[in-house]
């Protein structure tokens, strides 16, 4: 079943062109690597997915569902989607607790309630409980990060956009997070896209890859077919080669 259609998108920033009609598919599930160079357009295409910007042209659909921009979507089409933001994003005024359980207070559940939820999500990303009780200034950027993906999956989305989620991890504990992201997808039934840079084991951690350059969809497929093909932008990003179509600077947002 495909979970989540990008239909022809295409997003402007005055007359940068950041996405130029892009389509791709995702069924429930899978998980996908949106990989490219910096400013291309990968965290403008989640943040128009998770309905923070509007677009030109084109359309979003989650399981055959047409999908608005989010001052019309409703709370349960909101709660269906989830973001781990590029900075995390964390409120710096609330425990970590209040920070992984905001959108569950906010939908109407019971603080004692939604601090248990908190405290079950914290081992998962390698926390131990007694983080609950601290605040993000008292955590290490990597600490902040795994703080954010508990708040991202806290809801259980259908969808989940995480933009850079080993990005200040070290090896191990980046490994155990892509694995974590490929089995909730596949044990939730949720789709997940994934903007990384880490080319480390991708085609093992991701069930598709798809490139993005200057805003255009430049390839798209499963991961072990990524092993093998000759596209010139894949080539260049999983060799991680200054030859290649992609140069050091980019057009994109």
């Amino acid at each position: 079943m495909t979970r989540l259609k990008i239909d022809a998108v295409s997003k402007q920033f005055g007359s940068l062109t950041a996405l130029d009609n892009v389509s791709l598919s995702l069924e429930a599930g899978h998980s996908l690597a949106l990989i490219g160079p910096t400013a291309v357009g990968k965290s403008v295409l989640l943040k128009l997915i998770v309905g923070l910007y509007g677009s030109e042209q084109g359309r979003l659909l989650i399981d055959g569902e047409a999908v608005g921009d989010s001052g019309v979507r409703s709370d349960a089409m909101n709660a269906r989607i989830g973001m781990l933001f590029q900075q995390n994003a964390l409120f710096d005024s609330l425990p970590v607790w209040e920070n992984i359980a905001f959108r569950p207070i906010a939908y109407g559940m019971a603080r004692d309630e939604a601090r248990a939820l908190a405290e079950t999500m914290l081992p998962s990303v390698g926390l131990p409980v007694t983080t609950a009780d601290l605040y993000p200034a008292d955590l290490s950027g990597g600490m902040q990060k795994r703080v954010g993906f508990a708040r991202a999956i806290a809801t259980k989305p259908d969808i989940l956009l995480l933009d850079n989620p080993t990005a200040g991890l070290d090896p191990i504990l980046a490994a155990r997070v892509d694995r974590m992201i490929s089995s909730m997808a596949r044990e939730s039934g949720a789709c997940v896209i994934s903007v990384t840079g880490n080319m480390v084991g991708i085609t093992e951690a991701y069930d598709e890859i798809a490139v993005l350059h200057d805003g255009v969809l430049r390839w798209h497929g499963a991961a072990k077919a990524a092993e093998t093909d000759d596209n010139a932008w894949l080539r260049q990003l999983l060799a991680g080669s200054r030859d290649g179509p992609i140069s050091t600077i980019s057009n994109a947002a």
